[in-house]
């Protein structure tokens, strides 16, 4: 996966907002979204006509019932970009959404149908990889052994683990792929210091996984049963 694009290579003033509950995006990581509202049926028009970028907003709990007006979110958003997209014969629209980067809600342009926001970026407190080697080492032992190491998506972050890709960057995966929990990666979303959230997201990782060996057997129990 790229690299994402460094701040000064977009413009963050006006980034059409989409605010979803249940819903985080990390950078790197790829969303697909099923677009029929009017407004956002605009706003994809719109977008795909300019640059592509658009801003996942996490609803905050509670907010759901106002969802058709501008219900409260969280200021901490991911921008992303889209990066394939089909519009379907009743105008709806399909697409990818990519994360490109870490940013903060600074203010909201509510004149048009969608909402728009102008965000900065967030500042990360950086690590050298060196000194994240032994949460490389730990991260790959823990997705090599049990039932979790047979999924074919573990096979392709234990490649990961193995290439020079960063651990910031494979620590927002693993987060987006893995993690359940909204309230916890929205924590990770805004998490700025690198070593922090990769360490963080390392022990979640931990934590759930009896949970997803759990799942693993019953689906495994249900397809003998099927056969």
């Amino acid at each position: 996966m790229n690299d994402a694009p460094q701040p000064q290579e977009v413009d963050l003033s006006a980034v059409p907002l989409f605010p979803l509950p249940e819903v985080v995006l990390f950078p790197r990581a790829v969303l697909p979204l099923h677009i029929f509202e009017e407004r956002y049926k605009t706003m994809t028009a719109e977008t795909l006509a300019g640059d592509g970028l658009v801003a996942m907003a996490l609803l905050r709990r509670g907010r759901e019932k106002c969802y058709y007006q501008a219900p409260a979110i969280d200021p901490v958003v991911c921008v992303g970009r889209i990066v394939s997209h089909e519009k379907l014969p009743d105008g709806k629209y399909n697409f990818l959404l990519q994360g490109l980067l870490r940013a903060r809600v600074t203010s909201e342009d509510r004149s048009r149908a969608y909402r728009r926001a102008h965000v900065v970026p967030l500042e990360e407190t950086p690590v050298m990889e060196i000194d994240l080697e032994n949460e490389r080492h730990r991260l790959t032992c823990m997705l090599s052994e049990g039932l979790v190491s047979q999924l074919p998506i573990v096979r392709q972050f234990r490649q990961m683990l193995a290439s020079p890709m960063p651990m910031a960057h494979l620590a927002d995966l693993l987060a987006f792929n893995f993690l359940d929990n909204v309230c916890l990666k929205q924590s990770l979303l805004a998490e700025t210091n690198v070593r922090q959230r990769v360490e963080r997201v390392i022990s979640a990782l931990e934590d759930s996984r009896p949970l997803m060996e759990a799942r693993l057997k019953r689906r495994l129990k249900d397809v003998g049963s099927a056969n």
